[in-house]
């Protein structure tokens, strides 16, 4: 069997194994299907339904990581079958090279502290994941591609965002970050993903390709972070990042003082729900 066809059969497996109660759906009504219907997978996963039809039919294309990352957490899938998923799509796992594969204990991180924001990126933080309540803080980014959820991307082109800085916040801010990347560029000295990305904000940037150059090293950290949400004004709140043993994902992790009203308008959040992030 062609790693295309393999990919769609199991693609269809994994799904309709996944009974709707288990992915918080409602099951009214007569189902054709014991699992997962094509538009609840694509819900899930944040694609499109005609996406996971040509997929399970063999007539797309690979997945990216990125979708893979969000299949996997749509589908439930534990390590081992999400590895299997990868390799399938052609995304070469623990081969040295920056990856996108998320553990199935952080993906349960996500669903069961559903009452804080939190986002997952990949070593050189690009956003792969993000649970409900960051989609509501932030907007939800499905739309967006790969290059335009990165954070120093789209700090260097301008994208919208909601997050409140000084100019001394963000000179700060912009310091950690390419020091970060620059750690990063040490620990996957042959990343063809990474290079392409270093060489563009060069040229793009002249503060980029200056701090670059600088060779600053360290982690990137920071202990709050504010957000002009549209709907419900200024939201304080404290930013812990945890960083996992494999891959070097970056888990952002928002929470809001006990009582305080940041907590009522984070709470708040879940009722008005989420607004989408379109490209600058």
């Amino acid at each position: 069997m062609s790693g295309n066809g393999e990919l769609a059969t199991i693609l269809r497996v994994w799904r309709e194994r996944l009974l709707p109660r288990q992915a918080g759906l409602p099951t009214n009504g007569l189902r054709r299907t014991r699992g997962l219907r094509r538009e609840e997978l694509a819900m899930l996963a944040g694609v499109s339904a005609d996406y996971i039809v040509r997929l399970e039919q063999g007539r797309a294309s690979t997945p990216s990581a990125q979708v893979c990352a969000a299949l996997a957490r749509a589908l439930q899938l534990d390590d081992a079958e999400q590895t299997h998923l990868f390799l399938l799509a052609g995304h070469a796992v623990g081969s040295g090279r920056i990856g996108q594969w998320v553990p199935a204990s952080v993906r349960r991180l996500l669903n069961r502290l559903d009452d804080h924001p939190i986002a997952v990126h990949d070593a050189m933080w690009t956003l792969i994941l993000w649970n409900r309540p960051w989609a509501a803080l932030m907007g939800d980014p499905s739309a967006l591609d790969e290059e335009e959820r990165h954070m120093l991307w789209r700090a260097y082109t301008g994208q919208p965002h909601r997050i409140i800085m000084t100019l001394d916040e963000w000179t700060a801010f912009e310091r950690s970050m390419v020091a970060d990347l620059r750690r990063t560029a040490a620990r996957y000295p042959d990343d063809p993903r990474l290079h392409a990305f270093v060489q563009q904000l060069r040229e793009l940037s002249d503060s980029f390709r200056t701090l670059w150059d600088a060779h600053l090293v360290s982690d990137h950290h920071q202990a709050t972070k504010s957000v002009d949400h549209p709907e419900v004004g200024r939201i304080d709140l404290d930013c812990d990042i945890l960083t996992t043993q494999h891959g070097d994902l970056r888990i952002v992790i928002y929470t809001a003082q006990p009582g305080s009203e940041s907590e009522t308008k984070l709470a708040l959040l879940d009722t008005i729900g989420t607004q989408t992030m379109t490209p600058g």
